[in-house]
């Protein structure tokens, strides 16, 4: 080593894929960068940085020549930083295929993990530097050990997928989260990847393990269909079926109000999606984080619920409650149903309340609260606000108002189970549908300046409806 002691932090560049501080690491001593140190000559004051940190600079910036004229004067290829990382570290945080290979030929350690026990290997996967992954490994590199990996073969869950053969290199990022498309065995497939960090935290591994036990279950026309997981090597992946129209989140946004009989439709697959869930024998299964984003569309245009990370399975008890406080990063607190925020026990009806806004949000054509930031709505909920309703009043024919305002109750027993939700809209449907086809065949006669009544079925709505229905 060049130092028994190192005292100084490489803080330029990525960090370690498990600092938990790594977006703001900049608590020791940096190596100088150009055009620092108030305008001075930072070329001079380079040359008084110990030769372990400028090689760990070289690596960085990807200076091969620097790289091996440190090395041809005896600087040490594994000097270690305060953190315990090394040049390969860096390297492989920034994806320098050329610089990781002339470390490796110049006797890098390949598995030397830093303070957070990160190894070059792991901060690769975290970056997604698939070459230098490709390297490492040919160099023998080992993943960490999966948290649900098993010694026995037999005891490999039947839905275990080699993530060799699942194909990364022209993955995307879709949805929100950890979510990416891949191809697995010829087809499109959206991939949900657990970070490194997971291994060190103990609530998160059980979170996707019961996940994981969620998503085994599942099988319904209106709910993502699992395909597999990879469980046993590092990093552990779900895989789902993938859905190319994305979500409705990014549906909204683009087209805006949608007009009354496709807001019934999309309600009406939300709808039967989360009755399979609630009704789910022996267990009812709460979604919780049901939201725009966690709904997505299939080639068809039908609506599928997804992403079920923090959902909760109701076992022997009628509610559950959460040891801790649910964070704006576990659900979207636009959603969050009065009771979760206030940490309160709950059943089934949060999801209730958050269909209420979605139902909402399809016809006005703008979040919940949309002046408001995010923090702040739930604590309007609380005092039992709800979100305005600016949309004529056409657009919520045939009871749509009176079903979202029923849905959206303080009380939660006074809300309706999905299982009624769908019945009012299936009747809301028809009528719309008969309305539709009904004024149909005399639009002919409006070019000659006719004037008819088209608000016979609803008395309620006396004015035209022909650009919303």
């Amino acid at each position: 080593m060049d130092s028994s002691k190192p005292q100084t932090r490489f803080t330029l560049g990525k960090q370690s894929s498990l600092n938990p501080h790594r977006d703001a690491a900049n608590d020791g001593d940096a190596i100088p960068s150009a055009g620092d140190a108030d305008g001075e000559d930072t070329d001079s004051s380079f040359e008084f940085v110990e030769p372990g940190v400028r090689l760990m600079y070289s690596a960085n910036e990807g200076d091969l020549d620097a790289i091996r004229e440190l090395l041809n004067s005896g600087t040490n290829v594994n000097f270690i930083d305060i953190d315990g990382r090394t040049s390969l570290h860096v390297a492989a945080c920034q994806g320098r295929t050329d610089v990781v290979q002339l470390l490796l030929d110049s006797g890098a350690e390949v598995d030397r993990k830093d303070r957070w026990g990160s190894t070059p290997l792991a901060d690769a996967v975290f970056y997604k530097n698939q070459d230098v992954i490709k390297l490492l490994e040919k160099h023998g590199a080992q993943p960490p050990v999966a948290p649900m990996h098993v010694q026995n073969a037999r005891e490999v869950p039947e839905y275990e997928i080699n993530p060799n053969e699942i194909d990364f290199s022209d993955s995307v990022n879709i949805t929100k989260g950890t979510f990416c498309s891949a191809v697995w065995r010829g087809i499109r497939v959206a991939v949900k990847t657990l970070g490194e960090e997971v291994f060190t935290e103990e609530d998160k591994i059980n979170a996707f393990r019961d996940e994981l036990a969620l998503l085994q279950k599942l099988r319904h026309p209106n709910i993502v269909q699992f395909l597999g997981a990879v469980t046993q090597c590092s990093p552990m992946m779900i895989v789902t079926e993938y859905l190319p129209k994305g979500d409705l989140r990014a549906y909204l946004k683009q087209n805006g109000p949608l007009k009354p009989i496709k807001a019934v439709k999309f309600a009406l697959d939300i709808s039967r999606g989360m009755n399979y869930l609630h009704e789910h024998k022996p267990e009812a299964i709460i979604h919780r984080d049901l939201e725009p984003s966690n709904v997505l569309r299939d080639d068809s245009g039908h609506l599928k619920v997804a992403d079920f990370g923090v959902s909760k399975l109701l076992k022997v008890a009628k509610t559950v409650k959460e040891d801790t406080s649910l964070s704006s990063q576990d659900t979207s607190w636009r959603y969050v149903a009065p009771e979760v925020y206030r940490n309160e026990e709950y059943d089934t009806k949060v999801d209730v309340f958050s269909f209420a806004l979605i139902l909402q949000e399809m016809i006005e054509g703008s979040v919940p609260f949309s002046s408001r930031p995010e923090y702040e709505v739930p604590k309007a909920y609380v005092a039992n606000e709800r979100p305005p309703f600016k949309a004529p009043s056409k657009c919520y024919a045939y009871g749509l108002k009176d079903l979202i305002e029923e849905c959206w109750q303080e009380e939660p027993y006074k809300r309706p189970t999905f299982s009624h939700i769908i019945k009012r809209l299936d009747h809301i449907h028809e009528l719309l549908s008969h309305y539709q086809n009904w004024k149909r065949p005399f639009k002919c006669f409006e070019s000659f300046g006719f004037i008819f009544k088209r608000d016979r079925l609803n008395p309620s709505t006396r004015s035209s409806c022909s650009n919303t229905i």
